[in-house]
């Protein structure tokens, strides 16, 4: 079920209750969002409690169960983002597009508490793009087939990308990320992960997806890393083999803290208003404050 996002009705705003949220996953022991969020929450005077909870393929349905009346919502990293869409009463654009949710709001109708997702990745990539640099890619070459990679292709479409190249291990396991490009306008090619792009490629970007910044087991070109960003939405460990591959020929590697900071922004506007594109009092002031808690915190933290 997709509902559209200005029908999702705003929980009732009470400063004085305090709510109880969470990053949900497997692992989720090396998490910023619990610093992110809590700067967000204390910047906007409410004394609200966020917790990373690890919950593995399975356990999401008890887990719901289990919640109390003081849950506000839920952050979801893997194995959750499909997972979850199995307990929604209903889903927004983006999440319905991509198939991933990664924002649970907790909300109440007829007596009876629902549950609505949200896929704030997309939003949160695009962002952080912007703040690398990149405004637009015509030519993407996209590594991974996972939940976060149907959000990469959707972001990619959103910078103009006109083709995406999808490396992955099973090329196989590409298929929904075909068909997503055929709704988007986008020629989607796949091929192996070991199968690197021609050196006379262009490519304007390159997002990796792979988790935990594993290494892909083949170098790209050298002339690709120096003219192409690598966006590697991993975080920990940083540098990623990626990462430190694109610098030891002069090129330019970014890690996923921005796309999580600006997700993480678009999150709590859910949680507070309910609604994706309704900005927070002070806004500034409060990415600030998640900006600095981010840059000030160890990564395993």
């Amino acid at each position: 079920m997709v509902e559209p996002e200005a029908s999702v009705p705003a929980p009732a705003r009470d400063s004085a209750r305090v709510r109880r949220l969470a990053v949900l996953g497997s692992p989720v022991e090396h998490s910023l969002s619990p610093a992110l969020h809590r700067a967000a929450y204390q910047a906007l005077g409410l004394d609200w409690r966020y917790d990373a909870v690890r919950v593995p393929a399975g356990g999401l349905p008890d887990f719901l169960a289990s919640r109390g009346a003081d849950w506000r919502g839920l952050s979801l990293t893997m194995p959750l983002k499909h997972e979850v869409q199995a307990q929604l009463d209903g889903i927004d654009r983006v999440a319905a597009q991509t198939g991933s949710v990664n924002t649970v709001l907790f909300g109440e109708a007829d007596g009876r508490r629902t549950l609505q997702g949200f896929n704030t990745d997309v939003t949160g990539l695009v962002r952080a793009l912007a703040e690398a640099g990149v405004r637009r890619a015509v030519h993407v070459c996209l590594l991974g087939a996972g939940a976060t990679a149907a959000s990469a292709l959707v972001a990619a479409a959103e910078l103009g990308a006109e083709l995406v190249d999808v490396l992955v291990r099973t090329p196989a396991k590409a298929a929904d990320l075909v068909e997503l490009g055929q709704s988007l306008g986008v020629v989607v090619r796949v091929y192996p992960l070991t199968d690197l792009p021609d050196p006379a490629r262009v490519s304007e970007l390159v997002i990796s997806t792979l988790p935990g910044g594993s290494d892909p087991g083949a170098e790209f070109p050298a002339g690709l890393r120096r003219q192409a960003l690598l966006f590697d939405v991993s975080y920990s460990p940083w540098p990623s083999a990626l990462a430190r591959s694109w610098s030891s020929v002069g090129g330019t590697a970014v890690s996923g803290e921005g796309m999580l900071l600006h997700q993480a922004l678009i999150q709590v506007r859910i949680f507070v208003s309910g609604n994706p594109f309704e900005p927070l009092p002070n806004e500034d002031v409060v990415l600030h404050a998640m900006r600095g808690a981010l840059t000030g915190k160890a990564v395993t933290g």
